[in-house]
């Protein structure tokens, strides 16, 4: 690409918000349009990782046959739990206290980089179609940089050449789908966005086992998390005697060293989980990080002149519901209807596009992001909830104790605690308009100080349990010697950090929460310098989001560098 390229609308990301944008719209159109998809992957799918089991809602509306047509599901959930781990034993909330929400029986058990590269494959058949439709994909040109017309986004370039021209795709709309690589700036440029993002992180293997445990799906709180530490585990049986095994675990947390993928060693060193993965053989590693602010972490606008923001890059993951694919493609589906209609009015200024965001936020999604608004608000405001009641609740259920009971025994032993349960519950599970909740950057919450004092499972078998070094193996990254797709920006400051935890006992944050052993810390000419092994990052983003002095940036990498999730 060198010559100046056009196209009506140009996609930034093959998630699945932006397949299901693309597919709607070409479902819709009927008349001519030109569509481009980027994709910094080296294939459509391949830097893709989630869960997950998805409400199929969003699915059916695009593919009514999906559970006999071919669409690549992993299954149906037929068994769902909610579960409470001690670090010996497991118990399952009954179902009857289990939550609706929480019951994913009926759900879609999907890799969503199969889901999107087979989604990709339908798009340029029903393309082929319709005369004068083209969609254009580029997979291994991954947008670098926003290119404004005054204040209007005129499209992105794809290349680091610094040459103005050069590999940029011009778009009477550009859709941002990425989780934040360019979208940032646009919302950084804009000032769209004025409460922070609040992210987890996720870590996943993907196991061949011995038995089959398809259609099973465990979510899990407890063990193996620190007293404080929000998140849980997850564990999804899918077909072919393949299960995976994760965990999610926030950002916004006081731990500057959360190792990650330790962590998930940690669970599955669990009796529970050793049980199914006796006999297995891990497949693969991934990693990403996850957008939980929900409602009042949304831009206050969707779409400006030129542009649209969807899936990630908006924010539509709700936590509360672990509902996070069929928002992000609902999103999609959405802002696909809304282009069509300035398609053909010709009219992609921001008000000929802002329908998008009251036709979304009047539907389902605006509406269970609004009833679960207060989730995260409810742990910050009520922080005995994760820094007693849910160990004590653990701890009870590891002495034998039923769920009932450890849940009454942990009540009990802190009666005025207790009312602030009952709160934190009401914000949870039906919650009145307390006013907007208002978060920190996650890397504000970190400090150098903290004791990690976990009681760990003993008794697992070595070889389903591996260091980092190992595990990063199978993320199958790849990358040419030239990559230098995270920048420092002053090696002072990495400097400075580094002896502020060093006297602390402890790793810079960058080195501690990593997720694929690339950020290191080494002695040079009698300093300790900050250093990388870009050659293992699995471009998750957590180094960036938790440096305490914003001192890093994580850019998406060219030619298609970087980890192989397919089938994650």
């Amino acid at each position: 690409m060198s010559d100046r390229i056009e196209y009506d609308v140009t996609l930034v990301g093959g998630g699945p918000a932006n397949m299901a944008l693309a597919y709607r719209l070409v479902q819709l159109t009927d008349k001519p349009i030109k569509i481009a998809v980027l994709e910094k992957a080296k294939d459509i799918g391949g830097h893709l990782l989630s869960g997950a089991v998805s409400n199929p809602r969003v699915i059916e509306k695009l593919f009514p046959q999906w559970k006999t047509d071919g669409f690549p599901h992993q299954g149906v959930c037929s068994e769902s739990y909610v579960s409470v781990l001690g670090p010996r034993r497991l118990e399952n909330v009954p179902s009857l206290l289990t939550p609706p929400y929480f019951k994913k029986e009926g759900y879609a058990i999907l890799n969503i980089s199969e889901m999107c590269a087979y989604i990709a494959d339908r798009i340029t058949e029903a393309a082929a179609a319709k005369d004068g439709v083209v969609v254009d994909f580029y997979p291994g040109f991954p947008a670098q940089e926003i290119v404004y017309d005054g204040d209007r986004v005129a499209g992105v370039k794809v290349d680091d050449t610094g040459d103005e021209n050069a590999d940029t795709l011009y778009a009477k709309v550009t859709v941002f789908g990425d989780k934040g690589f360019v979208s940032r700036d646009l919302v950084a440029k804009r000032n769209l966005r004025k409460n922070p993002q609040v992210w987890s992180v996720g870590v996943k293997e993907v196991w061949e086992t011995s038995e089959n445990y398809e259609g099973k799906v465990w979510h899990t709180m407890g063990y193996p998390l620190a007293p404080g530490h929000l998140g849980g585990g997850f564990v999804y049986g899918q077909k072919n005697n393949r299960l995976v095994i994760g965990m999610v675990m926030g950002l916004d947390f006081v731990n500057p060293n959360l190792r990650p993928p330790q962590v998930l060693q940690d669970l599955k060193k669990h009796p529970f989980m050793q049980e199914m993965l006796r006999g297995g053989k891990l497949l693969k590693y991934g990693a990403s990080v996850l957008p939980e602010g929900g409602l009042y972490s949304l831009p206050e606008k969707f779409a400006v002149d030129g542009a649209m923001l969807v899936g990630d890059a908006l924010g539509t993951l709700d936590v509360k519901r672990f509902s996070g694919v069929d928002k992000a493609m609902e999103s999609g589906y959405q802002a696909a209807e809304t282009i069509w209609e300035a398609h053909k009015k010709d009219d992609f200024s921001a008000s000929g596009l802002a329908g998008y965001q009251s036709r979304l936020m009047a539907g389902w999604v605006g509406l269970e992001l609004k009833d679960s608004r207060y989730f995260r608000k409810a742990f910050t405001d009520h922080p005995k909830l994760l820094e007693i009641f849910i160990p004590r609740l653990a701890a009870a259920v590891d002495s034998g104790k039923s769920v009932v009971y450890a849940g009454l025994q942990a009540g009990m032993a802190d009666p005025f605690g207790s009312l602030g349960l009952l709160s934190a519950r009401k914000m949870i599970e039906n919650p009145s308009d307390i006013g907007r909740a208002e978060y920190k950057e996650d890397r504000t919450h970190i400090g150098k100080d903290y004791a990690d004092n976990r009681k760990i499972s003993e008794g697992y078998a070595e070889n389903t349990v591996y260091t980092t070094a190992d595990v990063v193996f199978y993320a199958h990254t790849h990358y040419g010697e030239e990559n230098r797709h995270i920048e420092e920006f002053d090696a002072a400051v990495c400097r400075d950090c580094i002896a502020v935890f060093d006297a602390a006992g402890k790793d810079t944050p960058c080195v501690g929460d990593c997720t694929a052993e690339v950020h290191q810390t080494l002695e040079k000419d009698g300093a300790r310098i900050h250093a990388m092994a870009l050659e293992n990052c699995v471009q998750c983003t957590t180094c960036e989001i938790v440096c305490p002095k914003t001192n890093l940036r994580v850019r998406a990498a060219l030619r298609g560098y970087g980890p192989d999730f397919s089938g994650m």
